[in-house]
């Protein structure tokens, strides 16, 4: 196996740490007999348990050593394979270094182990060769990426030769994108991302709303809809704030709009407002790539004294650098101007600032800096009964009439946060939680 990792061209920057190299690593011990037998058996397992942290972290199945090689393929950013993610195959004198390439790691989709497991008295190889995973709840792994890969591992599998898993792989990152970007639907600021580590990190579990789920606000998602087919069909679109009455469904809302266009290239990241020192990082890392990225902040609004709103202004227009084409930014507020203005910016007060309006204009100007602002605000008793009956219908498990629905209503909402279509769900979840 070192012999053949040890040839790669283009996938040459996988990692040393990566389990591939290690493997090869222990191999090579093994021919050269440098080690005794215990050692390498040590250092086998310790692989072969670290393979099995991957598989469970993004739910493989079946031939584990197929799938982790079909991840290392999908997840290696360089240049032939960002250029494939823009433009698939295409002909140049590289793809003679991704053939021979390919060619190798379709001999390591063949590699046998049984020489070595024979040896070190071990059987982890054979076992992980038709691997049956416990069956886990989607929130516990990653099944964007776990689909995606055991597709793609499938695949892999079927070529007949490296012509044929040349084009495997170059289809599946014209398709799907390479690297993080490529794989998983939102992403988030790494803690680590102030040590120097990497900056983004995926967010495995996201929800599968849909627009439709949201009942009620239609003209309001209609809106934001259309502006965000226009985003990822390539044509002019608008940053979106989306404020109101708490409960209403904004985050849902945009957490929908992820889902409804993930599959023609939209990505989302959320960042949070002490994190801003970090947006135009950000954008730097994602302005090249083949994807359409909205940068989500919710619950967004400034005190007086908070002053990380002149980042975001900055970054939405106004900064030296222009916003790239495949950013945009989706928020939202409880408040319609963002930052709390206090009895002293009115002109009329007293105070000693001699540019009072000044002052009141840089705090209004961040929110029309977002050109498409949506409104979302409470129902009324009449709507807020039927945001109830309507969840309760897609339950045939709840089995309470309108009027007793209504009535249940009325009083679950009077001892908690009052009338939204959060009150309602939480109305329901008390129900199912019941009948359950």
């Amino acid at each position: 196996m070192y012999r053949l990792t040890s040839k790669l061209i283009i996938y040459r920057n996988i990692g040393g740490d990566s389990i591939l190299l290690r493997l090869a690593d222990i191999c090579r011990s093994f021919r050269l007999g440098g080690q005794g037998r215990e050692e390498l058996a040590e250092r086998v397992l310790e692989e072969i348990h670290r393979l099995l942290d991957v598989a469970t972290k993004y739910g493989f199945n079946g031939n584990l050593w197929h799938n982790y090689l079909a991840f290392l393929l999908a997840m290696t950013e360089a240049p032939f394979t960002l250029v494939c993610e823009k433009t698939g195959g295409s002909e140049g004198s590289v793809n003679e270094f991704a053939r021979h390439d390919l060619e190798i790691f379709r001999q390591l989709f063949s590699f046998d182990f049984s020489e070595l497991e024979e040896a070190l008295g071990l059987n982890c190889f054979s076992v992980i060769s038709n691997y049956r995973a416990v069956e886990k709840r989607e929130q516990i792994y990653n099944k964007s990426v776990s689909d995606k890969v055991q597709e793609f591992s499938a695949a892999i599998e079927g070529a007949s030769d490296a012509e044929a898993m040349y084009r495997v792989v170059t289809d599946f990152y014209a398709r799907y994108g390479v690297g993080m970007f490529g794989l998983n639907k939102a992403f988030r600021i790494s803690p680590w991302a102030a040590e120097g580590s990497g900056l983004l990190e995926p967010i495995t579990t996201t929800g599968d709303m849909r627009l439709s789920d949201i009942i009620g606000y239609e003209s309001q998602k209609a809106r934001l809809r259309e502006n965000t087919e226009a985003f990822v069909s390539g044509r002019r679109a608008n940053n979106v704030l989306l404020y109101g009455d708490a409960g209403t469904g904004k985050s849902t809302s945009i957490k929908a709009i992820l889902n409804e266009f993930y599959d023609r290239g939209l990505r989302m990241i959320e960042i949070y407002k002490h994190e801003f020192q970090h947006l135009s990082r950000i954008i730097a890392e994602i302005k090249n790539r083949n994807y359409r990225f909205i940068i989500y902040m919710d619950d967004l609004s400034f005190e007086e004294f908070e002053i990380e709103y002149k980042y975001l202004k900055a970054v939405i227009e106004g900064g030296l650098e222009v916003k790239p084409d495949n950013v945009l930014i989706y928020a939202t507020s409880n408040r319609r101007h963002l930052i709390r203005e206090t009895w002293k910016d009115r002109p009329d007060a007293f105070e000693e600032d001699m540019h009072q309006n000044d002052t009141v204009q840089e705090k209004l100007s961040l929110a029309e800096r977002f050109g498409l602002s949506i409104g979302y605000f409470r129902p009324d008793q009449a709507g807020y009964f039927d945001i109830v009956k309507s969840l309760a219908r897609r339950h045939p498990e709840i089995r309470l009439t309108d009027e007793e629905l209504e009535a249940g209503a009325r009083r679950w909402e009077m001892g908690h946060s009052g009338i939204s279509g959060r009150t309602a769900q939480q109305y329901i979840n008390s129900l199912l939680g019941k009948q359950e």
